[in-house]
């Protein structure tokens, strides 16, 4: 008989690559994730990982148990809604995480909402950048994640996760106030080409949103400012250290003195934003509430 919760194990060191890591994330040492490997290889009279100086990767015989794992570890969550449901699920915590801008856009009216709507439900949020939130809901670290389309980011038909659309914003180009193109109407990305930029961290979803636009505008961004706080990027191209694309939700009440913000000519690049909850969880009475208010709270 197969322990569902080796099967959990299993997937973490497929989703992290390193037993360490898988430990990690778990809260495990990694000698007991090695043993409990050990004890579902017994399980099953396969051998389902390769070891490595540079990780871990799943066995042929392996990749055929996570699939079979994504399906039961959901038809798990939906029993766990179920009987929730059955035993009325009206009180309870939800951990959201959620990107800054994600956090006031969305989540803090949605858990306004809820107060309203559905006082027994407590929600617990954690600001976590929009690569970073994915992983912790497939780690069961929070409930929820409002999380952002990245390059390499689970696909929408992840047989991990159910995907929820909230909504989609453009990027304005931001320019110092005396800049060459602060009195055109819309800025075209390729008069930036030669500029220095600013910009959020590689990894950062925004980044990939940045360069990918560069790139479909012929020229790759000349990026020597990083950070991942927007106001920080702002306050850069308004002591004239560069431009930026920022996003539009990113730029309400800041202070934008020394800048001017301009859309972009032709197609804006945009970032969407999505919910995403463990595949069988959508269901659960304390969970659907929750993902119901961030959908009303994204088209207000």
């Amino acid at each position: 008989m197969i322990e569902a919760r080796r099967l959990h194990i299993l997937r973490a060191v497929a989703d992290h690559r390193t037993v360490t890591a898988a430990a990690a994330a778990l809260y495990l040492t990694p000698s007991a994730v090695s043993q409990q490997l050990t004890a579902l290889e017994q399980e099953t009279g396969h051998r389902l990982v390769e070891r490595s100086a540079k990780g871990v990767r799943l066995t042929p015989a392996g990749e055929i148990l996570l699939a079979h794992t994504n399906a039961v570890l959901a038809q798990l969550e939906r029993a766990e809604a179920e009987l929730a449901a059955y035993g009325s699920g009206e009180a309870g915590t939800v951990t959201v995480a959620a990107f800054a801008t994600g956090i006031a856009q969305v989540v803090a009216p949605a858990v306004a909402q809820l107060a309203r709507t559905a006082p027994g439900i407590r929600i617990r949020v954690q600001d976590a950048e929009g690569d970073a939130s994915l992983p912790m809901v497939l780690d069961r670290q929070v409930d929820v994640a409002v999380a952002v389309e990245y390059r390499g980011a689970p696909p929408a038909d992840d047989p991990r996760l159910t995907h929820a659309p909230l909504y989609a914003e453009p990027f304005d180009a931001v320019v110092p106030l005396h800049h060459r193109l602060a009195e055109a109407p819309e800025v075209p990305l390729a008069e930036l080409a030669k500029d220095t930029w600013i910009g959020p961290y590689p990894g950062n979803p925004c980044h990939d949103v940045v360069v990918l636009a560069c790139e479909s505008a012929g020229f790759q961004p000349r990026l020597e400012h990083s950070s991942d706080d927007f106001r920080a990027v702002v306050a850069l191209a308004s002591a004239d250290a560069g431009v930026a694309l920022v996003p539009r939700s990113a730029l309400r009440g800041m202070d934008l003195t020394g800048v001017v913000v301009r859309p972009v000519d032709g197609v804006a690049p945009t970032r969407r934003v999505f919910a995403a909850v463990r595949r069988g969880a959508e269901d659960h009475p304390l969970i659907r509430p929750v993902l119901t208010a961030l959908g009303e709270a994204a088209r207000m």
